[in-house]
């Protein structure tokens, strides 16, 4: 059921296992300001909540969640264009919600399903258990367009090699895939899904919430030694840079032009034949 004060997301509890929805199936859970500001104060409310012991996110719906929610923007410069500077605090504004994710003391789970796309796969890296169904769909489309991904742990779960594979061409991994290369934990047949992630939640939330805030502080302060704070700093202002280049302006001058979902079909054309790889 829906929380109090809460409109885009639906909360239950199983024991010490928080599980939060992502609940705007009708535009396949896109984050919007308000939906972004909501999982913000929700994880303000669970870092503090001495019963919840493991938090998963899940999406309502088709999917996951499909990125940003930029229906209706267009950029057609009827208003003043934000500086560069500006662009940059914009992106660290709608990033924070990743990394208070991130940051989150106990253990977290993404179980996805459907689409987890642009910065879908944000959210769900920035947890710390990554488990999908086996059909879903992972990537980072906006990369043909719209700039770089903010948190860029696609490099500390995959490596170099496919981490360039996938930002470079902007193509997807199919759930199978996307387990069997490491970016997440495990893939699972969607009808067993649900049950699955509930299970090595109970199991993680048997150890004391203490105990388990100490095991993940220790591995996360490892990956900060590793330069993960700063190679988030440097994807910001390589985001913006990327916002900046031609091939972006085109896209928004399209999108004003003929909307944003005839502007993603023009630019993703080159690679109709682009199912996830499998």
């Amino acid at each position: 059921m829906k929380a109090e004060g809460y409109e885009n997301l639906i909360l239950e509890t199983f024991g010490p296992v928080l599980r939060v929805t992502l609940d705007r199936p009708e535009r396949r859970n896109a984050l919007s300001a308000e939906l972004i500001e909501e999982l913000f104060e929700l994880i303000s409310v669970v870092e503090l909540d001495a019963e919840t012991s493991v938090l998963v996110l899940r999406g309502a719906g088709k999917g996951f969640c499909s990125g940003y929610d930029v229906a209706g923007s267009s950029q057609d410069g009827a208003e003043a264009s934000p500086s560069p500077i500006e662009k940059a605090q914009v992106v660290r504004g709608d990033s924070r919600v990743f990394d208070r994710l991130w940051r989150l003391p106990i253990p977290t789970i993404a179980q996805v399903h459907g689409a987890c796309l642009a910065a879908g796969t944000d959210l769900a890296l920035s947890c710390d258990l990554l488990v999908c169904a086996a059909d879903a769909r992972i990537g980072y489309p906006a990369v043909r367009s719209m700039g770089s991904p903010a948190t860029h742990m696609w490099l500390y779960h995959l490596g170099p090699q496919w981490t360039k594979r996938l930002l470079l061409s902007g193509d997807s991994l199919s759930g199978a895939k996307a387990a069997e290369v490491g970016l997440f934990l495990e893939s699972v047949p969607s009808e067993e899904l649900d049950e699955h992630v509930l299970s090595l939640a109970a199991r993680i939330a048997s150890i004391p919430r203490d105990l388990l805030t100490v095991n993940k502080h220790v591995v996360n302060r490892g990956l900060d030694l590793m330069g993960r704070t700063l190679l988030q700093e440097t994807a910001v202002q390589q985001d913006v840079l990327g916002r900046l280049a031609p091939g972006a302006e085109a896209f928004w001058e399209t999108a004003a032009r003929k909307g944003v979902r005839q502007a993603v079909a023009e630019r993703d054309e080159p690679f109709a034949d682009g199912d996830p790889i499998e």
